[in-house]
């Protein structure tokens, strides 16, 4: 089955890093971060690679002309102008089955079978992968009335919340949705795919998940893998 991986985006969040290397391609224990996708992703039925690529493309094909990675077959989708997240869905062909769209800067050691049978279970149009999360306020938080009048007063309190883990699968017809050439993120298509009644699914991903988008969360993946066997050792779940 096909596995788009979203590798065309400026990454200006991660500048100045990002200004002369393309995001998918920062490395981790020397090792691009859409490399170690790419290597997860061969072990699965998800091995036939779409690369969606735009910003700084040329580097990325580079970088794979001279990689081999045995159990997948890769190939490329340019988009010319930025499409957004969910825009570049259109341009692959052959999308007549199930297929998995993933975040080139994800780093989740994720089991993609699961995902697929909770997918298929739920006879879902779309499954978007979920991680929970948590913020610690370092004040107290206090709410009031118009009046002025103190309602409630939490000191430091914590926040729980779920995210996007950017890993989504899709069905076939979510192409529907999709006009051929036109800028679509995916927050906006899971709204299109509910406000027509279509079924979209979320999938606690409980383990391993880092956005490596900024500087400090970049900095967090180097810290938590500091050898290729550490990092293999928690991504692939050996």
């Amino acid at each position: 089955m096909k596995a788009i991986i979203l590798a065309g985006g400026k990454g200006t969040r991660l500048a100045p890093y990002s200004t002369i290397l393309p995001k998918p391609l920062m490395p981790i224990c020397d090792m691009p971060i859409v490399e170690i996708i790419l290597k997860q992703l061969s072990s699965t039925t998800f091995n036939d690679i779409v690369l969606s690529v735009g910003h700084l493309s040329s580097l990325i094909r580079a970088y794979f002309d001279s990689v081999t990675i045995p159990g997948i077959s890769l190939s490329y989708s340019l988009e010319k102008e930025p499409l957004g997240t969910a825009g570049p869905i259109r341009l692959v062909p052959e999308l007549n089955e199930t297929f998995l769209l993933m975040n080139g800067d994800v780093l989740a050691n994720i089991d993609f079978s699961k995902l697929y049978a909770f997918h298929k279970k739920k006879n879902s149009m779309a499954t978007m992968v979920i991680n929970k999360r948590h913020i610690d306020i370092d004040f107290g938080i206090i709410t009031t009335e118009k009046n002025e009048r103190v309602l409630e007063y939490n000191e430091k309190p914590k926040y729980e919340y779920f995210v996007s883990a950017g890993i989504y699968l899709f069905e076939p017809a979510v192409l529907e949705y999709i006009k051929s050439d036109k800028h679509l993120d995916l927050p906006d298509l899971v709204k299109r795919l509910k406000q027509d009644g279509q079924t979209v699914h979320a999938y606690n991903h409980l383990g391993y998940w880092l956005d490596i988008g900024r500087p400090a969360d970049y900095e967090k993946a180097v810290q938590d893998f500091s050898s290729k066997e550490a990092l293999f050792s928690k991504l692939l779940n050996k």
